[in-house]
């Protein structure tokens, strides 16, 4: 049975009518963050994942994140609390410290009513640059965290249906979303269902193992913050949120080369860094030794205070693409 909320009329009390007020009058909704928390390891971008310790997805790996405390906190707290707990550096001593050097910014909204088969979970997806993080340490609802390289996750979405929307899986529906008004659909009432839809399991031919399938939507989340981190080092600053504060030119083309997994003649990337204005600074000192092959010691730098670039750094693929 609906619900009717007290009709408005001309000079209404605001007070009397939100007492009058019936939030049952719509279905139920969650809100929850995602973080796709991206750091160079070894010299491969890599991203945080933790593996589910209870259903749905029970096993599966997915990315940090959890549900909105209502009324406590807002959606970034909320996205720095739980990539503070899920990188280990929720009660550490030097946590505010370390998460002053994460980059975190907002990446999407993810609400397709069969995303989760508990109840229509809506997700705002944020995400995060950071260098050197730590090991990670599993949150309430995982089992496992730890660093993944990219190059090893399967980004297609999952196959099978969905028992919850009585249709086929789709991540790719209901992407970010825009505002849509309630349907009759939308009013009736959802009935948690364990999943059904299963992973890729195809074995490379080149005998690799089988890429690593994630949990809900998030190999689409991923696949849209990679492609966010791609394109934004292109025309900002950011590549340097991946380094400690004093850095080289060659160590900054490794963040470009591991985020667009493209090889960059080091010559020409050094002088189009030098010649882009605020991009970075020289910090007046040196390594401390020559490369690998004894030469001269490299020169420190810092980041500027250039909020855009230009001209841009583009990607090979890119600057043959505009020619």
């Amino acid at each position: 049975m609906a619900v009717e909320q007290p009709p408005v009329t001309a000079g209404m009390d605001e007070r009397a009518w939100l007492a009058a007020y019936d939030p049952r009058a719509y279905t139920p909704v969650a809100v929850t963050v995602d973080v796709v928390a991206l750091t160079l390891r070894h010299g491969s971008l890599h991203v945080l994942l933790v593996e589910r310790a209870g259903p749905p997805y029970q096993g599966s790996w997915a990315l940090p994140g959890g549900f909105l405390r209502a009324g406590e906190e807002g959606l970034d707290e909320a996205a720095a609390r739980e990539l503070a707990e899920e990188t280990g550096l929720h009660g550490s001593s030097d946590a505010e410290a370390a998460l002053s050097r994460i980059h975190l910014e907002q990446l999407g909204t993810y609400g397709a009513p069969d995303r989760d088969p508990r109840m229509h979970v809506v997700s705002v997806a944020y995400l995060a640059f950071a260098p050197d993080l730590p090991d990670p340490q599993a949150g309430s609802d995982a089992a496992t965290a730890a660093w993944h390289p990219v190059t090893a996750l399967d980004l297609r979405p999952p196959t099978g249906r969905s028992p919850a929307a009585g249709g086929p899986v789709d991540t790719h529906g209901g992407g970010v979303d825009g505002p849509a008004g309630p349907s009759a659909e939308a009013a009736q009432p959802h009935t948690a269902q364990p999943h059904t839809a299963q992973p890729h399991t195809e074995e490379p031919d080149d005998g690799r193992p089988a890429p690593i399938a994630l949990a809900f939507d998030h190999a689409r989340i991923l696949a849209d913050g990679l492609d966010r981190a791609r394109a934004k080092i292109e025309y900002s600053p950011l590549a340097t949120a991946f380094l400690r504060h004093d850095f080289t030119i060659p160590e900054l083309r490794a963040v470009y080369e591991a985020v667009w997994d493209e090889k960059l003649h080091p010559g020409n990337f050094h002088r189009k860094v030098l010649s882009v204005p605020g991009f970075v600074e020289s910090t007046g000192t040196t390594t401390e030794r020559g490369g690998a092959r004894g030469g001269p010691r490299a020169r420190n730098y810092c980041a500027g205070d250039a909020q855009l670039l230009h001209p841009a750094l583009l990607r090979p693929t890119r600057e043959d693409e505009i020619r």
